[in-house]
């Protein structure tokens, strides 16, 4: 069993075709059933952000996985998989380790260094656990991978820039000090350009949401960190957007939210920052007299102008970080792989053991008893110390290379039943999360 990840992102694929392949969030959890029932897929974790859809999943072999896969993101987007293969990325076990650790880290973000996504990655990790398709394996890569996340960002800085998607689609809308804001969505989206409205200086922000009670919390949430907003539902947003010199639109639905139609009255001009994966904003819009609209695209752009020259040696250092925490985890998994072989060769050896000494007991039936307990120690101590150093060894071996396949070999050596590692390793449990 191997990691695949398999995925879209803002570097591989163009907006609009990210939009096909983006997941709503009540869709995820059939979503991850139907990668987890896959012939090739033992566990199977899906994180889909607003600019990038991803499957972390445990496979058997490589081409089987990686059809299973596609097949179920091409079927979510309404494409051919040979369409959806362009706008595609692959890694693969160790490559597959080092992309979930440079995605936690904030180094395959639009803005480099933003802490959201190692939240996102929690997120996403919680939900697959509900739902039932996260193992052992994916249990430990997850955290593992939150860990690096919080050592980058902790040891270089990056998380001291504050960027992230949302700061940047309001730094192009730019002077934003006594604003009146609309947001559009309240879910962690919505509360994130929450905070970073009320960093920008705004005078007050209005919350729509289809579900009005969530609209009411965000609102409260916003108004005792010092900034007066109130909520309306979302039969009135043509009224919220015409008071609004700002507007934030998160939700995640699959259709435009903010159309043509909810400009009718608008009578002053305003930004409109679309952070929707599909679009939450008609791009008709632009259209009309006095609007802006700020879309990832417009992000994706700034980004790549802009540059961050100031940032190279702390991406640097973050990224020396990722690649020997890479080494060490996979280290520790091979060395891992071989310890149930290892715990199997042991018991094999004092199955052994038990069985000669039942053969002295029936040729000295009349043996002291406290003899046999001596005799019976000392057995045992020979074993042990015969298997000490080698299984030592073994175990070090394996974590120094991944060319040979130690496991085999003791079982070839020791004439062990391959079902018997299989056993040791077998987890009676899901293990608990990392607290």
């Amino acid at each position: 069993m191997s990691i695949l990840a398999v995925g879209l992102s803002h570097r591989s694929a163009e907006l609009t075709t990210l939009e096909r392949a983006a997941i709503a969030p009540h869709n995820q959890g059939k979503v991850l059933h139907q990668l987890q029932q896959a012939p090739h897929v033992s566990e199977v974790m899906l994180v889909s952000t607003c600019n990038r859809t991803e499957v972390y999943a445990v496979v058997e072999t490589f081409h089987g996985g990686l059809n299973d896969v596609t097949d179920v993101l091409a079927a979510q987007a309404g494409m051919d998989q040979t369409d959806l293969y362009d706008s595609l990325y692959v890694h693969y076990a160790g490559a597959a380790v080092e992309h979930v650790f440079n995605v936690a880290s904030g180094l395959d973000s639009m803005v480099v260094g933003e802490t959201q996504i190692l939240g996102q990655v929690r997120s996403s990790y919680a939900d697959a656990r509900e739902a039932g398709t996260v193992g052992r394996t994916l249990h430990e890569l997850i955290q593992t991978t939150l860990r690096v996340g919080k050592r980058v960002h902790t040891e270089t800085g990056l998380d001291a820039l504050g960027a992230s998607v949302v700061s940047e689609s309001l730094a192009a809308a730019g002077d934003l000090t006594g604003a009146h804001a609309l947001i559009v969505g309240a879910g962690s989206m919505g509360a994130l350009s929450g905070s970073h409205l009320r960093k920008a200086g705004v005078g007050a922000i209005t919350v729509v949401n289809r579900t009005q009670v969530n609209a009411e919390r965000l609102a409260a949430s916003i108004t005792e960190h010092g900034v007066p907003a109130s909520a309306m539902p979302m039969s009135e947003l043509a009224a919220a957007v015409a008071k609004a010199d700002v507007v934030v639109a998160c939700t995640g639905a699959q259709d435009a939210v903010v159309t043509l139609e909810h400009l009718a009255t608008r009578t002053k001009p305003v930004v409109i920052c679309d952070l929707g994966l599909p679009r939450d904003v008609d791009p008709a819009v632009t259209s009309v007299a006095g609007v802006t609209l700020v879309d990832l695209e417009t992000v994706q752009r700034r980004m790549r102008e802009a540059g961050t020259p100031t940032t190279e040696k702390q991406k640097a250092r973050a990224a020396g970080i990722v690649l020997d925490e890479v080494r060490e985890y996979l280290a520790g998994q091979r060395s891992a792989e071989v310890t149930p072989t290892v715990t199997a060769l042991r018991r094999r050896a004092a199955e052994v053991v038990d069985a000669e000494l039942l053969r002295l007991d029936n040729r000295l039936p009349g043996m002291d008893v406290a003899v046999r307990e001596e005799v019976g120690r000392t057995v045992r101590r020979v074993v042990d110390k015969l298997l000490h150093a080698p299984t030592v060894r073994v175990k070090q071996l394996a974590a120094e290379t991944a060319d040979t396949d130690y496991a085999n070999a003791l079982r070839e050596l020791f004439c062990l039943d391959p079902q018997a590692p299989a056993a040791v390793a077998s987890p009676t449990a899901t293990p608990e999360e990392d607290k």
